[in-house]
């Protein structure tokens, strides 16, 4: 199953970090990094507020266990955003380009 993950960053430099080790790793097939997103959350007992970087990944189901443990490892975040929604279709040149990438 395709997936789609979304990982917010502290800043643009940590978000290519994570970025580019992603895709050494063949873990994700690309990544979009999307600078300046202004994050509202409940962090703490209270509402917080923090200017980020997102990453929209593209990659496999069975390859987020270790998306998650490389993020983790390099992360500045003590619980970083690492969430995965499906991709229901797409198209097929596409998704079989993502299978390529990822071997």
């Amino acid at each position: 199953m395709y997936i789609v993950i979304f990982i917010t960053a502290s800043n643009k430099k940590e978000g290519r970090k994570i970025a580019a080790a992603l895709i050494r790793q063949k873990l994700a097939a690309c990544v979009n990094l999307i600078d300046k997103v202004d994050s509202l959350f409940f962090w703490k007992s209270k509402i917080d507020r923090a200017c980020e970087s997102l990453l929209v990944i593209k990659s496999k189901k069975e390859k987020l266990p270790k998306i998650i443990k490389s993020v983790k490892s390099m992360h500045s975040y003590e619980v970083p955003e690492i969430i995965a929604l499906p991709i229901i279709a797409g198209d097929k040149p596409y998704l079989r380009w993502v299978d390529a990438s990822l071997r």
